[in-house]
Formats: structure tokens, sequence, C-alpha cells
């Protein structure tokens, strides 16, 4: 299907190449990296190999209740986005943290954790800033006096004009 945009294809050769590229640009590695972490399960077992790397797969499975095919799967997640490496010995496999990965989510997230604290850092210089006007604070007894606001004036209750039950009125 062709676009058109003010009469002119979208898709036309010279546009072509900056919307393909614009499209398909992607950082598989930071895409990887990130869909393994956000599962649960996934990030508990890269904390688990934080804190003793080297383990089985069957040690790293023992605490959660899922299957064992269930944790294979989630390690081979981990696997392809390059946050462990596995190891095999005889009829055991070890798992091992790998570094680059997560060094480059943090690289990534470190720029934009720049950005907003240098941002915050401009709001609260704004904020603390004595150039605000200020108004005197109204005096207590003043506030009590004027319950409603003058916009809200014609909104105030009025006492009811009614009789009391049991009472007719008088014609």
């Amino acid at each position: 299907m062709r676009t058109r945009a003010n009469g002119f294809l979208l898709d036309a050769f010279p546009l072509a190449s900056i919307l393909n590229h614009m499209v398909k640009y992607k950082d598989e590695t930071l895409d990887r990296t990130f869909a393994a972490l956000s599962d649960p399960t996934r990030r508990a077992l890269l904390a688990r190999l934080g804190e003793q790397d080297g383990l089985t797969v069957s040690e790293l499975a023992a605490p959660f209740p899922v299957s064992l095919p269930a944790i294979m799967k989630h390690l081979d997640v981990l696997t392809d986005a390059g946050l462990i490496m596995r190891e095999k010995t005889g009829r055991a496999v070890a798992c091992r943290l790998t570094a680059q990965p997560m060094e480059q989510a943090m690289n990534w997230l470190n720029r934009y954790a720049q950005f907003w604290s240098h941002n915050f850092d401009r709001l609260a210089a704004f904020v603390e800033q004595e150039t605000w006007p200020t108004q005197p604070p109204m005096p207590l007894n003043a506030r009590q006096n004027d319950r409603a606001s003058r916009s809200r004036a014609g909104s105030a209750r009025r006492p009811k004009r009614s009789t009391p039950p049991g009472r007719k009125p008088r014609s």
C-alpha cells in the first residue's frame, strides 16, 4: 500500500531509505536485555547468580515454584540476551553472569538519568528563586468571616424557609 502525504508518496525513492531506516532502527542487544529483564523470575535468577556465581540449573531452580522445563526456558532467554553463560561439566550445567549486555543497558539508562537529573536541578533552581510574588497571609478572623469566596457567593447555603414539621402555615 502506498501512502500519500501532501500529494507526495511517502515510500518514494528519496524518502524510502529514510523511512525504512527509522522503522528498522533497533539496538537488538538492548532490546533482548530489557526483554529478558522484564520478567520477575528471570530477574530473581540473575539475583541468585549475583549472590553465588556458578550455580547449577537444578540449584537455581530449587527455590522457584515452577517446573524445571520452565526454568530452562527462562535460562534460554537469559542466554540469548547474553546475560548468562552456561558451561556443561559432565551432566551438570553451571550458569555464570556475563557483564557486557548489562553494562550497555546501564550506559543507556545513565544517559537518561543525567538528562532527568539535569532537568530536575534546573526545576529546583527555578522554584527556589526569590522572585515569586508573595501575598501577605490573611488574618485568621478574616478567614472565618469570609467563608465563601466572591466567585462562590451566589452558591452559599441559605437557611431553609420551611415551617417546622407538624405545623401548617396559616392562610
